[in-house]
């Protein structure tokens, strides 16, 4: 731990977690007095929140309802979505849903009375308040957005831009792994290694912090024990809880420590080519583990351990396991494991690695600098 870092732990309010919690949210909502409530959800959760929705309107509260979020929002969308909820006198918006979702719900719990353009909150601390209640309830078991002070939108140029503020911070999260259980398999893979690499990056962080370890350490244990079991077998609940938990911790490490590498050289893959921000992260993560375990052997040898492995002679054979380890849990997921397996053009790499160097506020953060030159040759190993 460095010893000029600062801890900054911001935690929701209130998280309850557990198979079925989703049936209390409507009691606490109208124990809560509401009168107006934005939800923002997806279509298809729409069936599924019939009975919550009906409940809140039984009790006189106002429900407007969004589901145009279907893929990583961008400016517009947000800038749209605010444009048709500006006239309304919600008190509370509630987020369920995937990161993506769950994401624009904090920025409208944030943006809809405040007089800050999207632009000027953009970064890490710019934004200077909430006053609407702000509910989230995560629909996957990936982006730990429910419980993280970050958000994630496409700006106008095609690039991630990340928005950071306690502010975003949840006052209360319900978080029911019976939600996830109607989850593709594909999309239970990817998702769930986007949460371990969350967990992974803070981990192994260069700023790392030893409370935050803790989060990472197990999160990385739960998910890897159980994720291939969650997208086998989607109905069991307690691999979906397992790793739902796991992806709360995860998200726990977002604010006080953040990603890194992985992170910044995924990003251009989903502008560029909209792939999701789990495959994203799958596809590079074995690759930035194997340039960066030489920084320090001894963290990715703990690394390899939470993920199953025995300890080998040297802490270098262990993380090399660890590597090892990762590539199998991917495969065993039925991820792609090369970029060449979706098609991305090889000749496209320079301009991603350009892209790449740009998202600093996460490459600063990598145990080992990455240079253009070697997030070219990382995207290669990774072709």
């Amino acid at each position: 731990m460095s010893i000029n870092r600062i801890l900054k732990v911001s935690f929701p309010n209130k998280l309850i977690f557990g198979n079925g919690v989703m049936t209390q949210l409507a009691e606490e909502t109208i124990q809560l007095n509401c009168k107006e409530v934005i939800l923002l959800t997806i279509k298809p959760l729409q069936s599924q929140l019939a009975g919550f929705i009906d409940e809140l309107q039984k009790n006189n509260i106002v429900v407007i309802t969004d589901t145009s979020i279907e893929q990583e929002p961008t400016f517009s969308d947000f800038r749209r979505i605010l444009s048709e909820l500006k006239n309304s006198n919600a008190d509370t918006v509630i987020g369920i849903g995937g990161g993506s979702v769950l994401d624009v719900a904090k920025l409208v719990a944030a943006q809809l009375d405040n007089t800050q353009t999207l632009e000027e909150i953009v970064g890490n601390g710019l934004l200077k308040g909430r006053n609407k209640r702000l509910i989230c309830v995560p629909a996957t078991s990936g982006t730990g957005s429910e419980v993280s002070p970050n958000a994630i939108l496409v700006d106008d140029e095609n690039q991630k831009k990340g928005i950071i503020s306690p502010y975003l911070v949840p006052d209360m999260v319900y978080a029911d792994p019976l939600l996830t259980l109607s989850l593709p398999a594909s999309i239970t893979a990817a998702t769930g290694l986007d949460a371990l690499t969350h967990c992974l990056e803070a981990f192994t962080n260069k700023f790392s912090q030893p409370f935050i370890d803790m989060y990472a350490f197990e999160g990385m244990r739960l998910i890897a024990s159980n994720l291939e079991e969650a997208v086998k077998n989607g109905q069991n609940k307690e691999a979906r809880s397992e790793v739902a938990l796991g992806s709360i911790l995860g998200g726990f490490c977002l604010g006080p420590v953040n990603t890194a590498g992985v992170h910044a050289l995924s990003y251009p893959l989903g502008s560029m080519f909209h792939l999701p921000h789990g495959l994203s992260n799958a596809l590079l993560l074995p690759y930035v583990m194997e340039f960066n375990y030489t920084a320090n052997p001894k963290k990715y040898a703990e690394v390899a351990i939470a993920l199953g492995c025995r300890r080998e002679n040297t802490d270098e054979e262990t993380a090399v396991a660890g590597v090892a380890k990762i590539k199998e849990l991917i495969q065993a997921c039925g991820i792609p494991a090369r970029l060449r397996d979706l098609n991305i053009p090889q000749e496209t790499i320079p301009q991603m690695a350009e892209d790449a160097m740009q998202i600093t506020r996460l490459l600063v953060n990598n145990p080992r600098e990455i240079t253009l030159t070697d997030a070219i040759s990382i995207y290669n190993a990774a072709y």
